[in-house]
């Protein structure tokens, strides 16, 4: 039995689902959501809370079945709290500014790097270091945070680049490092 699965999502008021052959949509004022159900997954709305159900018990559906059920879970929870990631920029001369809906990177390339996210995500920058992505589609966040760190990704060497905040990097020795532990 899927535990996961099994537990009922509740849903907060101001929201509303409706559940169609094949989809769910889950509406707030602000925006909407839709995650597509496959074949052997039935998802029913009683009295407030979601329930999803699988046809067998066969390896796909125990899979699908909680997979489906926090799907749901991240949309309740993206309509009504919202998703966030932060990104920092570490390195000398490596900054971020805001051009209109995107932002405008300065990662140590003899040009500037624009970005504009896709729709239903919002960049925010703060001190020409950090950039706060939020959404409410938690995968949609988490590929933009990815694309932009893409961008530059950290120096394996020196540490230079764009991480998660509070993502550590591992830098290896360099080759002064590791001649000076040969010569003794």
């Amino acid at each position: 039995m899927s535990r996961i699965g099994n537990t009922p999502v509740t849903l907060p008021s101001g929201l509303t689902a409706e559940i169609k052959p094949g989809q769910i949509t889950i509406k707030s004022p602000k925006a909407e959501l839709i995650t597509v159900i496959p074949e052997g997954i039935t998802v029913k709305l009683k009295d407030d809370q979601i329930i999803v159900t699988r046809s067998s018990d066969s390896k796909k559906h125990k899979s699908l079945h909680g997979l489906i059920r926090s799907l749901i879970a991240n949309m309740v929870i993206g309509l009504t709290k919202g998703f966030e990631k932060v990104l920092e920029l570490q390195g000398t001369g490596y900054r971020v500014n805001p051009k209109g809906e995107g932002i405008e990177l300065s990662l140590g390339f003899s040009h500037l790097v624009e970005f504009t996210p896709p729709a239903g995500v919002k960049l925010e920058v703060k001190d020409q270091k950090f950039i706060t992505i939020t959404g409410a589609d938690k995968h949609l966040v988490g590929q933009t945070a990815a694309k932009i760190r893409q961008l530059k990704t950290p120096d394996a060497y020196k540490g230079k680049g764009i991480r998660y905040q509070g993502e550590v990097v591992k830098l290896k020795p360099g080759k002064a490092a590791k001649s000076a532990g040969e010569g003794a």
